[in-house]
């Protein structure tokens, strides 16, 4: 999201995975990501998170194929994976969520990446994201948040909309079980990161609220200074299907932004 882009060749921005196309180094690199990044989560990711990895199998070696995953990803909750050659436009990306199908990067970063890389590919996008989407409640939760985006867009309010996906979808942490844990796939997903939203003093870590959570601005190039902790998924759906958000974009819109960073 949230850049300019080349006229795509299909409407939808969606082109065949060919999975074939990926090499040997490609697969490597996922498996690299893939090992690291398991013992890095090991007790600090939710259990959720666990188990959507286990039950669509994503620990096979080598990058998934879609058809074999999108098998067991839609009989859980009836979420697909499409491919797209990077990110896609706003509007594109909210109305694949609404209709349950989630976009992927269809490239994978160089080993020479692997601590960052700026635009999200597969590994981001796939061990990231779609583990939770094998969750009844986040995938409700997720179809949810395409509708929103539409309406969002429609009103002119997107950027509002996009602090609630970004301090949740990308970057939430939850309660469980008494102790702090990862669920969003930016957190997921990040080596480095991971391990400073739970352990380094310097991030805020904010009960979430949805009213301060579209008051607050975020960076996308640099570590977050803020977190918002929710206590269930359950939780967290219930406040979005409860929330008045046209009443809250309008009471947030004559209202200075939250700066993350300030205590």
């Amino acid at each position: 999201m949230f850049t300019e882009f080349e006229a795509p060749q299909s409407a939808d921005w969606t082109i065949p995975q060919n999975w074939s196309h990926f090499t040997a180094e490609d697969h490597r690199v996922w498996d690299v990501l893939f090992a690291r990044q398991q013992e890095r989560l090991a007790d600090r990711v939710v259990s959720d998170f666990q188990q959507g990895l286990d039950v669509l199998r994503l620990s096979k070696p080598g990058i998934p194929e879609f058809g074999e995953l999108n098998e067991r990803l839609h009989a859980r909750t009836g979420w697909t994976v499409v491919a797209v050659p990077g990110l896609v436009p706003d509007d594109v990306f909210f109305r694949h969520l609404s209709q349950r199908r989630f976009p992927a990067g269809n490239f994978i970063r160089s080993a020479a990446q692997l601590d960052y890389l700026e635009e999200p590919d597969v590994f981001h996008d796939v061990f990231g994201h779609v583990p939770m989407l094998a969750q009844p409640r986040v995938a409700d939760f997720m179809e949810a948040l395409g509708h929103l985006g539409l309406e969002a867009m429609d009103k002119g309010v997107l950027h509002r909309l996009s602090r609630l996906y970004w301090y949740t979808v990308e970057f939430g942490l939850a309660r469980e079980e008494g102790a702090l844990k990862i669920y969003g796939a930016g957190l997921a997903s990040s080596f480095g990161e991971a391990g400073f939203a739970l352990d380094d003093p310097a991030p805020h870590r904010r009960a979430f609220d949805l009213e301060q959570v579209l008051r607050t601005r975020y960076r996308s190039d640099a570590f977050q200074h803020c977190y918002f902790v929710i206590d269930s998924f359950d939780a967290l759906l219930r406040a979005l299907q409860d929330a008045d958000l046209d009443r809250l974009y309008e009471a947030v819109g004559g209202v200075e932004d939250l700066d993350p960073a300030a205590a």
